[in-house]
């Protein structure tokens, strides 16, 4: 039998891995953090089978962690640097050519924008999952979710008219 940890915390790896590397847009340092999240997650896995949003619980506690180690590390500011994500996919996923594209066009987006985006089109999380995990309004998610759509958008007619 399965722990709570095997069955419910460890599935979610991937997703959150992309997540924390979006902030962090290091391999390793992405690595170190969700390791110490899960650490703390194991150690507290009686406690969290009863939480009423683990996933929330999950990406916050990875939130404070990147933002404990740029405050350790006086680099705060660079969550807000713009660089290329890397999009790790599995075997198992079939991607389609679009899909990469849109992931290198992303490195143009504002970083929140560049969150909304991941939780809502990758993730597809809800947009009241996204404002609690991002601690923004609804509202915000919305205009974020917009302006990220149609800044892919256009980026994708200039390339389209281009060739």
């Amino acid at each position: 039998m399965n722990s709570f940890f095997e069955g419910h915390i460890w599935p979610m790896k991937s997703a959150l891995y992309r997540l924390v590397f979006l902030w962090v847009k290091d391999k390793s340092l992405a690595e170190d953090l969700l390791q110490n999240v899960f650490e703390r997650s194991f150690l507290r896995q009686n406690e969290l089978a009863n939480h009423p949003n683990l996933k929330g619980w999950l990406v916050k506690s990875l939130k404070n962690e990147a933002l404990m180690h740029f405050r350790k590390s006086a680099k705060l500011d660079a969550l807000e640097d713009e660089a290329e994500l890397i999009f790790q996919e599995s075997e198992e996923e079939e991607i389609d050519q679009r899909v990469p594209k849109i992931f290198s066009l992303m490195k143009n987006l504002t970083t929140k924008q560049q969150e909304v985006f991941q939780l809502r089109e990758v993730e597809g999380l809800s947009y009241d999952e996204i404002a609690e995990y991002l601690e923004i309004s609804i509202e915000q998610v919305k205009v974020n979710l917009h302006r990220a759509r149609k800044s892919i958008r256009e980026q994708l007619t200039k390339q389209a008219s281009i060739k």
